[in-house]
């Protein structure tokens, strides 16, 4: 039998797609699948696809017409190609279908993927997309994304949703073929210490509350929102400390903020031991606008840490009734949850002991791959 070759595509790749890149490229590795990994060079520097059995091939930045020469060039053989997100499907959609590629290649809405890549045994190659979120822009830039978004689920025999909202978005938007696929967050690599005083002593949380909140400082991310709700915690005896974990082009504006408005609150750049940090927290607060199968939250039901939420998007399917969810924007009804988490230690344990169960109903990080692998399997068998 003729060993399946993939071949792995992601954009701008936040953390949720490159670590389920990482853990697909390693599970299909072990499979017996040839996977290739196509991404900017710095996501091999901080997921090593290399390490998991993969071979990588580093794209130009986006809006370089080199990225779909290299990319179509990439493709050339593979059975399917994987492309995660909205910029990875664009790049893909384009390399697959152009009969030939340069400054000018191709364009999108075909609809038919594969017509101008040659396939392994001379079929064609076809094309799965996964959704790991939605954006939500207005305006032209709003528009922009609506076609780009049909175009490229029409492009592709199968769209995978990481929430049933976005596998609905999808067929709204014309997919064929749309199925929900969970994504796990992988397991760390190591043991986390639960409860480290060590983290909260960096930190600067020793005898304090300590209150985590992690992701990209970007609009969207219900920031501002968090601030207003650290303004109200002032009273609290003793304050809690706010700290977060991430980095974008907020950073400086939020900083200004936080100086400016004495709050309890740091910033503490990206950080690769976030499980052990979550894991010495109180409460793990997550503000955001727009969430399919947000890393934080499954991080902090797995680890056992209290939960406060907003009600967005694939939130309330993917924590159940183990989190306080909150409306987006809401700062009085954020800051009253988190108050009323810190002041109540047995809604505390309650949560916790919910989340872990909450978690084990999760597909595991193996049968996420499986499941991956049955899609690759039945279009395998079409062409």
């Amino acid at each position: 039998m003729t060993q399946l070759r993939t071949v792995q595509v992601l954009g701008g790749g936040s953390a949720g797609s490159s670590s389920h890149v990482r853990s697909l490229a390693s599970g299909l590795v072990a499979r017996g699948v040839r996977v290739t990994v196509c991404a900017p060079a710095e996501l091999d520097r901080l997921y090593d696809y290399l390490g998991a059995g993969a071979h990588f091939v580093p794209l130009p930045r986006l809006g370089d017409p080199a990225t779909v020469t290299a990319l179509r060039n990439a493709c050339i053989g593979a059975d399917v190609v994987h492309a995660h997100g909205l910029q990875a499907s664009v790049r893909a959609t384009l390399a697959l279908s152009a009969p030939s590629c340069g400054t000018a290649c191709g364009g999108l809405g075909s609809g038919a993927s594969g017509s101008g890549v040659p396939g392994s045994g001379g079929g064609r190659t076809l094309l799965v997309t996964t959704w790991h979120s939605r954006n939500h822009l207005g305006g032209a830039r709003g528009g922009v994304q609506r076609l780009l978004e049909r175009s490229t689920v029409r492009a592709a025999s199968v769209v995978l949703g990481t929430s049933s909202e976005l596998v609905d978005r999808a067929r709204r938007r014309g997919a064929r073929d749309a199925r929900l696929a969970p994504v796990t967050v992988p397991a760390g690599r190591g043991p986390v210490c639960l409860h480290d005083g060590k983290a909260r002593a960096e930190l600067g949380a020793v005898d304090r509350p300590l209150l985590m909140a992690v992701g990209a400082l970007e609009r969207g991310r219900g920031y501002g929102t968090l601030l207003d709700a650290a303004r109200s915690w002032r009273d609290l005896d003793p304050q809690p400390l706010l700290v977060i974990a991430g980095e974008g082009r907020e950073r400086a504006a939020l900083q200004r903020r936080i100086t400016a408005e004495r709050l309890a609150v740091r910033l503490i750049g990206r950080r690769d031991d976030v499980a052990e940090l979550l894991a010495a927290a109180d409460v793990a607060v997550l503000p955001s606008r727009r969430e399919a199968r947000s890393l934080l939250a499954q991080e902090a039901l797995r680890l056992g840490v209290p939960l406060v939420a907003t009600a967005v998007g694939g939130v309330p399917e993917l924590v159940g009734d183990a989190a306080e969810l909150v409306p987006y924007g809401d700062a009085a009804a954020l800051a009253g949850a988190v108050r009323g988490l810190l002041e109540d230690a047995e809604r505390r344990m309650d949560l916790a002991a919910a989340g872990r169960v909450q978690a084990g109903t999760w597909p595991t990080e193996d049968e996420t791959v499986a499941h991956v692998l049955s899609v690759y399997d039945e279009l395998a068998g079409r062409r």
